[in-house]
């Protein structure tokens, strides 16, 4: 199944190695981690393994690798059949008289005990390697062909004359049966089903130890390429498919061959991976994430990765983004060579919620192109604060549970800066036992925004049955900001924006519609502002509008006249300061619908329900209220607006009937107390 051919260049001259290493770093380094995990799925035990192997990995992301291999007797050829001849081979090559078992970098002759783990791998990282290893794996998903390309560069002489370079392929999330697996790594369980991850499915050099490579000296660069064509499915019988999203590739370069005690791995790393096609022109979007920072606007901000796959290079490119009913074009112009790729970023005005947007490539060198790819987008509520000082002193409460060790917090502010954060707690003896814990932030800015978070690693929050716990912030003059008692039940994670804010104070006035596409907003504005204006949209798409507000003394107002007729639109004023937005209440106005009178549009009658008095307002001479049964409650002469008195009327419905000349309204109404 293995196909590859082999360029070497081993080039002694330091300056001349510099310019032609591609991938690799020329800076002396310390060691990475290759741990090999000799695992089954009938082993009980072996769940605690993969989670000793997982926290080795978190602990040192990009310089530990884990690769399972599923051999010896707990390993079994029922679905999913892990078992492959490298695997059984490198499995053959070490002393093994448990499981699970690992040898870390190769540096044991047998399988150490997984409690041994996590020692051995410190050791390996705080040691100098004797080289560096990088490199890129292009995949075509149309032939499933990989190009792959391994560098390795000597910033210091190898004890052997000769070093064995190791390619191998694994895949992550294949589910399937495991003992143990509830038991010892409960968080890999879905629906049942064991997720299992970082796989061997197969090594591509063409031998399981490896192939030799030299000279090992100082200032030496190897380069190696591979052509490898990826199977549709690997293990026989009851063989797994070969997800071309879920495999990757790691590359490391041992010293030794086999038939002796050790062959200890100098250097390991992950092959950077990427996807080509045969097509001229062919980009695709990838990793499509929001900035993570407290934002008490509904702007959100994005950035995510263009690679050109195809073989043309890219000059321009258009993009529509839609998230909920709110949608963004824009577009992008320069030099995206085939093969390499670039981050992009933009921003948009979203409604509040939780989407799944979409970032669509819809022209690609001036041609009609379809891409599309999925991210999560959060807009977040926040809550406004205000303060009578520049600056305050934040006071987190956290009532913790029984479990203190499972709950971590944090707040940041709007450039995503941590102001402070808190956590891991104490273990409480006795169930159902909590404590208060106090952190106090001093020196908080106001006219910023911040984002508390708060977490809990078992997913279960600080309450029910293990003490009824909550979270709660506090101005420094004991004020509640948020939280408070009945909030503990979150789960893994809860947040809460808000601004604080110095005195400056906006009220939306209830706007004046003045046609059938247009309104005059109003705000009023107490304090001092940098800039003042109103944000407004159709309730029907949510795609906020923003328009500059004129200010006249405490008042500011806008004349929009690009509205549609007979909708129902939210406006709401705003005083930006800094890079802070202080929002009046949101108004609802309804414009004119067209073919209509101008009693009919402009006759506004509320509340509804009411309870004491009803307010009706528009241009009428007189009005009426009757029941449900016709009779007539009321009637009398007004002069425009009016406000009716209830206090008479039982709970129920009731008509109201508005008359203005020769034009009549009738709206429906209720009263309820």
């Amino acid at each position: 199944m293995k196909k590859f051919t082999l360029v070497i260049m081993a080039l002694l001259a330091l300056a001349f190695n510099v310019k032609a290493q591609q991938f690799v770093s020329t800076e002396p380094a310390n060691r990475n981690v290759i741990l090999e995990e000799f695992t089954g799925r009938n082993c009980q035990y072996c769940p605690d393994g993969h989670r000793i192997a997982n926290e080795i990995m978190a602990a040192h992301p990009g310089r530990a690798w884990a690769i399972n291999v599923h051999a010896g007797g707990y390993a079994t050829t029922t679905y999913p059949n892990f078992i492959t001849p490298d695997g059984n081979t490198i499995h053959g090559g070490f002393s093994i008289s448990g499981y699970p078992s690992g040898v870390v970098n190769r540096s044991t002759a047998a399988g150490q005990s997984r409690s041994a783990w996590a020692n051995l791998s410190n050791t390996q990282l705080n040691q100098p390697s004797e080289c560096n290893i990088a490199g890129r794996v292009q995949i075509n998903p149309d032939t499933r062909m990989a190009s792959i390309t391994v560098e390795v560069y000597y910033t210091g002489n190898s004890s052997a004359d000769e070093n064995y370079l190791t390619v191998a392929m694994l895949q992550d999330s294949i589910l399937g049966s495991q003992s143990g697996g509830s038991t010892w790594n409960p968080n890999q369980m879905i629906n049942g089903q064991y997720v299992h991850m970082h796989i061997l499915r197969d090594v591509i050099t063409e031998s399981a130890w490896g192939e030799a490579i030299s000279p090992t000296t100082q200032g030496t660069l190897i380069t190696k390429t591979y052509e490898y064509q990826i199977p549709e499915v690997i293990g026989s019988p009851n063989g797994v498919d070969v997800i071309l999203d879920h495999i990757f590739f790691l590359a490391w370069v041992s010293e030794r061959y086999q038939g002796t005690a050790t062959r200890p791995i100098l250097t390991g790393c992950e092959l950077e991976k990427t996807t080509m096609t045969d097509e001229p022109i062919y980009p695709i979007v990838t990793n499509v994430e929001q900035a993570v920072s407290a934002s008490c606007s509904q702007k959100q901000s994005f950035s995510f990765e263009v690679s050109n796959i195809g073989t043309d290079e890219l000059t321009s490119l258009k993009f529509n983004a839609e998230i909920g009913n709110a949608t963004k074009e824009f577009e992008w112009n320069g030099n995206l060579p085939s093969g390499d790729k670039t981050m992009m970023d933009f921003d948009m005005d979203m409604p509040f919620g939780t989407f799944t947007g979409h970032l669509n490539i819809v022209e690609a060198n001036g041609v009609s192109f379809e891409y599309q790819a999925s991210f999560p987008a959060v807009c977040e509520e926040w809550i406004d604060f205000e303060l009578s000082e520049p600056t305050t002193t934040l006071k987190v409460y956290v009532i913790q549970d029984q479990w203190g060790e499972q709950i971590t917090w944090d707040i940041i502010n709007s450039a995503g800066d941590i102001i402070g954060q808190g956590g891991p707690y104490q273990h409480l003896a006795g169930s159902g036992s909590t404590q208060p814990n106090i952190t106090s932030i001093n020196d908080v800015p106001a006219n910023d925004c911040y984002l508390f978070r708060i977490y809990d690693n078992n997913g279960n929050g600080i309450c029910c049955n293990y003490g009824n716990g909550y979270y709660q912030v506090k101005d420094g003059h004991g004020n509640v900001i948020f939280g408070g008692e009945g909030n503990g039940d979150f789960g893994e994670m809860a947040s809460q924006q808000f601004s604080l804010r110095t005195n400056t104070s906006v009220v939306t006035e209830d706007p004046r519609v003045l046609g059938y596409n247009s309104a005059l907003f109003i705000g009023t504005i107490e304090g001092a502002a940098d800039a003042v204006g109103f944000e407004y949209y159709k309730l029907t798409d949510h795609i906020v509008h923003e328009v500059e507000g004129e200010l006249d003394g405490s008042v500011f107002t806008a004349n929009v006249d690009v509205l549609e007729a007979g909708l129902m639109y939210s406006v709401k004023a705003y005083a930006l300061i800094g890079n802070n937005k202080v929002y009046g209440a949101e108004k609802h106005f309804h414009t004119w619908y067209e073919g209509v009178s101008e009693l009919e549009n402009s006759l506004k009658v509320y509340p509804n329900p009411a309870s004491q008095v009803l307010n009706v307002e528009g241009s009428m001479t007189s009005v009426e209220v009757y029941n449900t049964v016709g009779q007539c409650l009321l009637s009398k002469q007004v002069n425009g607006n009016t406000q009716i008195d209830l206090s008479g009327f039982n709970n129920g419905f009731y008509f109201l009937r508005v008359y203005n000349g020769g034009e009549t309204v009738v709206r429906k109404f209720s009263v309820n107390r």
